[in-house]
């Protein structure tokens, strides 16, 4: 039986806390902006959100990570973070969602970071990707990911009030999607395609007057958990299906007990009422504008939320690095 305190709403707004992380990540990734190093970029990023993570009071598991404690040298799946304190949460960690973006100095990266009561975040690990459908409030009761894509945009169209033709679809740009794309065209909708990027993709769908309506395809696994916190702080749907990538993953997966047929929608991903989100943009994008660096500090924007008052943060800041680093012991690249 579930106790009192797990239905206890947490006391104080940690979205506000978790921005810090999220703003400390993108200014260190963001140094290496179009200088085709990966592994620097992510490297960065995850140092200095580990550090400032490590002084929220908190008593945190990492449940979406950087991998497994063998793979990464910190912020790994089961890692223990936080300054320690009674509360207890799962943390949904992204620190760049577009590495690769960032490395070749492209537009849309992002830092985030996501947190919610102990045991409420579930991220299928027995497949890396998985097939996503995610959208805003007004297509919370209409959207079926098992439903032909042409009867979908017609239901969210009816439930937005719109043509179909007025309707942008946002899909990663990838050969597995060539026959979604034919798909989508046919019915008379829009399409933006992206590089990479979908967690910030699938927070446009949600959110309103973005000029993105849906997101369809197939995505990170982990991205779509952390989509889901996000979503369900803004109020919308996200559905997910397993998408194996080959016959080995889906072997493994039937003979670990995966039902492959399993929708997931966004309580099964997120299952609280007070979920926080913070994300901060590395490379400007459509979502949110990246670090841009001046004499002596830089300027971000950050994303930050929490689902129990519905309530979302645009959040500019404005960085001293002189004073900044005389309260942190971490340097700045």
């Amino acid at each position: 039986m579930e106790s009192a305190q797990q239905h206890r709403p947490i006391e104080r707004n940690i979205a506000m806390e978790l921005v810090r992380a999220t703003e400390a990540a993108a200014m260190a990734a963001a140094r290496y902006l179009g200088r085709g190093n990966k592994e620097l970029v992510d490297q960065a990023a995850v140092d200095a959100m580990r550090f400032v993570l490590g002084y929220v009071r908190m008593d945190g598991i990492v449940v979406i990570g950087e991998g497994e404690k063998d793979e990464a040298p910190m912020l790994y799946i089961g890692e223990r973070i936080g300054g320690g304190a009674e509360l207890q949460v799962d943390i949904a960690v992204d620190p760049i969602d577009g590495t690769t973006l960032v490395a070749n100095g492209l537009p849309g990266a992002i830092s985030a970071v996501a947190l919610s009561k102990r045991g409420t975040m579930n991220c299928p690990r027995q497949f890396v990707y998985m097939d996503k459908i995610a959208a805003g409030p007004e297509a919370r009761d209409v959207i079926d990911i098992n439903a032909p894509v042409e009867e979908n945009l017609k239901n969210i169209a009816s439930a937005k009030k719109r043509n179909v033709s007025d309707l942008t679809v946002v899909v990663l740009d990838r050969p597995r999607h060539e026959k979604l794309l034919s798909e989508i065209r046919s019915v008379g909708a829009r399409v933006k395609l992206i590089p990479a990027g979908d967690l910030a993709a699938g927070i446009q769908a949600a959110l309103p007057e973005t000029g993105v309506d849906v997101l369809m395809g197939v995505g990170g696994t982990p991205e779509g958990v952390l989509t889901a916190a996000a979503i369900k702080c803004i109020g919308g749907i996200i559905q997910c299906k397993a998408w194996p990538r080959n016959e080995k993953e889906r072997d493994a997966a039937l003979a670990d007990g995966v039902d492959l047929d399993k929708v997931y929608y966004t309580d099964d991903l997120v299952n609280s009422e007070d979920v926080f989100f913070a994300a901060t943009g590395v490379s400007t994008g459509e979502l949110l504008t990246g670090v841009r660096y001046f004499s002596g500090g830089a300027a971000t924007q950050s994303l930050a939320m929490r689902s129990s008052s519905g309530t979302i943060r645009w959040v500019d800041a404005i960085h001293n690095f002189e004073r900044l680093d005389k309260l942190s012991t971490l340097e700045l690249p």
